[in-house]
């Protein structure tokens, strides 16, 4: 696998990877992250993911990490507790 390119975000980190005619778009935040795959037929190379990841796909990313730390949060506390 190898980086191939990253999208500019002012929150958390984008990176594009291609490995075995797919694509991996990795969106991290802190200690989570998000991966999604795609074949390369699907999008025209960075570009066309570029386009992809657009303003209403990011909202529902930055949807998803707020659940995912309200949860761990929630998990630790119980364990903690």
């Amino acid at each position: 696998m190898r980086i191939i390119g990253s999208i500019a975000h002012p929150k958390i980190t984008i990176s594009i990877f291609s490995m075995n005619d797919k694509y991996q778009v990795k969106f991290e935040a802190g200690p989570m992250e998000q991966i999604f795959k795609l074949s390369h037929t699907e999008v025209n190379g960075i570009e066309g993911i570029q386009k992809l990841v657009d303003e209403e796909f990011m909202q529902k990313i930055m949807d998803r990490f707020n659940e995912m730390y309200l949860s761990f949060k929630g998990a630790k506390e119980r364990y903690i507790a």
